[in-house]
């Protein structure tokens, strides 16, 4: 076998690099479908403008989705804008026929709110971060 240097890789490596896994899943699993981004990213403004709630998913073409970000303004939440965010979100899963949600968050963070809802976890990381525990949930959705 021939010498081999790593290098750090720029932008343009990692997109190719993102690039050729998303040829080789595919070639595995072939995707079915595409869901537009604003259907699956929503978010909510006060009278002002402001952006005070806000839900990130990103759909990959087997019926999968994955939040990567639901968030509201500190002093509103417990008061049902995350919930609504979450129901759209299952909601527009179900239109697609998208039959998987899932999610990570930290014991810092939403974990109780996210079982509340029905997601289950299904898996722990231990000390991610130092300390603390990163939690792994889904939620069929079929």
């Amino acid at each position: 076998m021939g010498q081999y240097l790593v290098r750090e890789s720029t932008k343009d490596d990692a997109d190719f690099i993102e690039q050729r896994i998303v040829e080789y899943n595919e070639s595995n699993v072939p995707f079915e479908l595409t869901v537009p981004f604003s259907k699956i990213n929503k978010h909510v403004r006060d009278e002002d403008g402001n952006i005070i709630a806000g839900i990130n998913c990103v759909y990959y073409s087997w019926r999968c989705l994955y939040i990567d970000a639901l968030w509201v303004r500190d002093d509103l939440r417990k008061n049902g804008l995350g919930s609504k965010l979450l129901l759209e979100i299952e909601n527009t899963a179900k239109e697609y026929g998208i039959h998987l949600i899932h999610l990570d968050t930290f014991d810092f963070q939403a974990k109780d709110f996210y079982v509340k809802h029905g997601y289950e976890i299904h898996g722990v990381l231990d000390d991610c971060p130092l300390s603390h525990q990163r939690f792994y949930l889904q939620k069929r959705i079929d």
